[in-house]
């Protein structure tokens, strides 16, 4: 599979990443293109041979990414180049719908564009109008909701969490495993990792808070 056709396929976690963020002061569009260069800095350093998929590879990534978005306080610079390729993104999708009656597909779009996926998805998102997540539609009957690929959250965060899990040393690890997915008491813990009860409580509470960090 090629890398254009890899982030075509992913562009789904992006949506579901951005979801997390949404409500939190900066516009979809701007969750989302930041959401998708974290997935083309996935896919570029993924490394098959480690024997995981992908999306769970990209998906804490993407979340990376978005968070540097907040902490850079939700500023994205546009260059002229993307600003004049977007313009040709909207005549090209424009004419397309015009003669298929549907939106151009981002594969057709790229091609037209002569650029790879992601890029010509940044130039057709650059010409969005911004909508509010909470607007309202002309008669005030209800909110207009922003259409997403529909994957289960608690998948993302599935992801997320194994992704953290797998950063943490054997040790930690173990303690979590056995505390939180076999279940056993710190009683039960301790004897199987050769401490004491009380040091285990004081490490769990460690770990538990770097996860909870890590999740943010």
């Amino acid at each position: 599979m090629t890398r254009d056709e890899l982030i075509e396929q992913n562009l789904g976690l992006v949506h579901s990443c951005c979801k997390k963020f949404t409500g939190r002061g900066i516009e979809y569009d701007d969750l989302y293109s930041t959401g998708c260069v974290g997935l083309i800095k996935a896919i570029d350093n993924f490394d098959e041979t480690l024997g995981y998929k992908l999306s769970t590879y990209a998906v804490p990534v993407i979340l990376g990414e978005i968070k540097r978005l907040f902490r850079d306080g939700g500023m994205i610079k546009v260059s002229r180049s993307l600003k004049e390729l977007s313009l040709k993104a909207v005549k090209i999708a424009d004419e397309y719908k015009k003669e298929h009656s549907a939106d151009i597909p981002i594969s057709v779009l790229s091609e037209k564009l002569n650029v790879d996926v992601y890029k010509a998805s940044e130039a057709l998102t650059l010409s969005t109008p911004v909508m509010s997540l909470t607007a309202h539609t002309e008669d005030g009957e209800k909110e207009l909701d922003i259409p997403t690929v529909s994957i289960e959250e608690n998948l993302i965060e599935k992801m997320s969490l194994e992704s953290i899990l797998d950063s943490l040393n054997s040790d930690d690890r173990k303690l979590i495993t056995l505390r939180y997915f076999k279940h056993k008491t710190q009683v039960d813990t301790a004897k199987a990792l050769n401490m004491t009860q009380v040091q285990v409580s004081r490490k769990e509470k460690k770990i538990l808070s770097f996860m909870r960090q890590k999740l943010l």
